[in-house]
This record gives C-alpha cells, structure tokens and sequence, in this order.
C-alpha cells in the first residue's frame, strides 16, 4: 500500500474541509453584520478623518500664538567693554585707563498696547478661520459620504433587476429550445434568446464594475466597514434648503464663514498697519564698571524710531492692507451671490428630478410591465413572435433602469442641498455628535 500518496490524499482532504469551513465562518460573519445605514456612515467618516485632526491643530496653534503676540518683546541683555585702549604702557589693560569700563545692561522695547492687541486678534481670527474651514470640512465629509453610499446603492439595485431580468431570459432560451424540440419553432429563435441572455450578462458586468468602484469610494471614507450591506435608503423628498430664506441661510454656509472669517483678519490688519504709524519706544539701562581709581557710572537711554517718511511707508501699508480688506469683501459677495444662483439650480433640478421620478413609478415603468405581459400572452397564442417579446422585455428593462438612474439622480442632488451645513456637532474639543438619521 502507497501510505504516502493515502497520507496526501487524506491531508488534500482536510484542507479543503477547513477551506469550505472558512468560507461558510466568513459568510456567516458578513451575513451577521449589521447593515450600514447612510447615517452610520457619515459618522464612521468624521471619526476616521485626519483633516478634522489637522484643522485641531490649527486651531490650537493660532490661539497658543494669540497669547503670545499680546506680550512685550522679550527684554535685551547686554555685556560690554568700553574705551579699552590697544596700544601704550595701558593695551589691553581694563583698568589701567579712566575711560575704560566693564558694562552689563538691560534694553526693553515698550510695544503699543493697541499694536499688541491688534497682533493677537489677528491670530484669534485665525483660529475662527480654522473652526469655520472645519465646518466646511464636516459638510464635504457628510456630502461625499453620502455620494458615494448612494453610488454603490443603486449600482447595487441595477444588479438586481438585471439578475431578476436573466432569470427570465433563462426561461425563454428553455420555452424556445422546447419548441423548437417539438418541431414548433424555428433555430433562430433560439439564437436570438441566447444573444439577448449574453447582452444582459454583459450590461451586468458593466454594473458590477461600477459597483466595485463605488465600494471602494465608500470604503475610502468609511473603512472595511464600507464592504458591509447597505441598509434602507433614506427618504430623498425632502430637503433642508427654504428657497424662500435661500440668501439669507447662505450667509452662515460654512464656504462664506471662511470667507468672513478672512475678511475679519484683513480688518484686524488694517487696524494693526493703522497702529504701526505710531513708533514704539524702548528704554536701555547700562551699568558701567572701571578701575578701582575711578568711579563707576550708569547710563539710560531711550530710543524711537524716526518715521521721517509716512507717506511713502506706513501710509502706504495701510493703503494695501485697505485693498485686500476690499478683496476679500468683494469675493465673499461674489461667492454668496454665485452660491445662490448654483443651489437655487439643484433646487430646480431636484424638483424636476423628482417629479419625474414619480411619473416613471406611476405610469412609465407599469406600462412598459403590461406590454411585456401582453406581449408574452400573443407569444403564447401564437400571435407574436419571439422577437417581438425580447423587444418587449428590453424596453421593460431599459425603462427600469431608466427610473433607478433617474432617483439615482434625484438622490445625489439631495444629498448635495441637504449636506450644503454640517449637522451640529461641537467643534471646540473634536467632539462630534451627528443627529440621528430621523432627524434628516
């Protein structure tokens, strides 16, 4: 007896044991968990994103250099030695000569208070700038996490009425090829199923491709979890924009506010360049040693700058200063009237969208149903042919998906109005708290 070749052969079958054990263990697993609802995922996101942690930092960063920028300069120390003669019976002697001293001083620099605090706003406007580009963050997060968990939805159900449509196509090659068993019929029709069977197994390999990708999308911002089941899509018939009060909601979107927040820092320039016209002074205090013969002696000095030429420097700062601050008040009007027009077009569209949608669910798909019935009926007494059923059943088809694409797109122009603002959550120590999906 070969006891290797039954040791391999009992060894091929143990793996394989344990293999088929893996799968049902892995299937099981990804049958158990929990589908991921559009709400889930858009918390997943915000608490896997770096540029919320980024945007953090930011903000620690400018407020640690607000408190900063509102103190005094640090204060100068000085060590020196005075008059020391270099040639004679006295080189390089510091006490031999009365004119030679050993110096310690102290200067300090008197900023402005209007100055320091003009600094330090600066740098609290920075901070705001930064919470406002985080809000701005949260909304693209929310947005495009919502994107892409409606790409891969209704890639998904596409699938599933092309499955549902090649069963039936199956069903048809099986009715031809019996006909045309008994006699009945003829070989072409029997051709002609084939091809519309591998016509839709193709378009749903098309659909899978674009399935894969939108998994992959979601899983960007989601994790692995992102592979999980979808759940229920959430209700698109509404949204959170009041064309009514459009212009002014616009005013606190979180592209303006960042926007404001800049064209809050140009001002605080402006006030600083303003505050620059007037000099800072600085007081220096020196303690000057010489040799035991002679006495010692102290100094005090105060310094300013001489602004001899204000008009053609400080004056001129605070004219560029004056420009930007215009820059950025121009753009930021721009942007609310640009922002506008573009939300009140989705708003348009997204009401179209819908209005059409509901006419395809009401009357476009049933009638495309009840040809394909009728049709399959005159096949079935003899008064139409094969041709004319598959005709029928990709009209059906197409129609179908013509309405999935159609909420497909009425679903993403929701998600575009109705994620314009991040929901509320608490920004100053990271944390976020979405509302519930109901809420939506």
């Amino acid at each position: 007896m070969d006891y290797s070749r039954t040791a391999c052969a009992a060894l091929r079958h143990i793996t394989m044991l344990f293999a088929m054990g893996a799968v049902v263990v892995s299937r099981q697993a990804i049958a158990a968990e929990p589908p991921l609802t559009l709400a889930d995922a858009q918390r997943r996101a915000i608490e896997r994103s770096r540029q919320l942690v980024s945007q953090d930092a930011a903000v620690t960063a400018s407020r640690e250099m607000a408190i900063a920028a509102g103190q005094l300069p640090d204060p100068i120390a000085t060590l020196g030695i005075n008059n020391l003669p270099i040639n004679g019976s006295d080189a390089w002697s510091t006490t031999a000569d009365f004119m030679t001293m050993r110096s310690v001083g102290v200067m300090q620099e008197f900023t402005r208070s209007e100055k320091r605090e003009a600094r330090a706003a600066r740098f609290e406007r920075e901070a705001d700038k930064s919470i406002a580009e985080k809000k701005l963050t949260l909304a693209a997060i929310e947005r495009d996490t919502a994107l892409a968990w409606l790409d891969r939805y209704y890639a998904e159900a596409m699938i599933g009425i092309l499955r549902e449509q090649m069963q039936q196509a199956r069903t048809e090659i099986e009715a031809a090829e019996a006909t045309y068993r008994a006699g009945k019929g003829n070989l072409s029709d029997v051709v002609i199923a084939r091809s519309a069977l591998v016509g839709l197994d193709d378009r749903a390999s098309e659909l899978s491709r674009k399935a894969g990708t939108a998994r992959i999308v979601l899983a960007r911002w989601v994790g692995d979890v992102g592979q999980a089941p979808l759940g229920p899509r959430p209700a698109i018939d509404e949204i959170r924009v009041d064309p009514r009060t459009l212009d002014a909601d616009l005013v606190h979107h979180p592209g303006v506010a960042v926007l404001a927040m800049k064209e809050e820092i140009a001002a605080t320039e402006v006030r600083l360049a303003q505050a620059n016209k007037k000099a800072d002074w600085s007081v220096a205090f020196m303690y000057s040693q010489r040799g035991p013969a002679f006495s010692n002696m102290i100094s005090v000095n105060v310094s300013v700058p001489l602004q001899w030429d204000q008009a053609n420097r400080q004056d001129r700062e605070v004219a560029a200063k004056l420009a930007m601050l215009d820059q950025v008040r121009a753009e930021r009007e721009d942007m609310v009237r640009s922002h506008a027009a573009e939300v009140r077009a989705m708003i348009a569209e997204w009401e179209n969208d819908r209005e059409r949608s509901e006419r395809y669910g009401r009357e476009i798909v049933p009638l495309a149903n009840e040809r394909t019935q009728a049709t399959l009926a005159a096949y079935r007494g003899a008064k139409a042919s094969l041709t004319d059923v598959l005709l029928a059943r990709r009209n059906e088809i197409d129609v179908h998906l013509q309405a999935l694409q159609l909420e497909m797109d009425t679903a993403r122009l929701w998600a575009q109005l109705s994620f314009l603002d991040p929901d509320e959550v608490e920004l100053g120590g990271g944390t976020i708290n979405l509302h519930s999906e109901n809420s939506r």
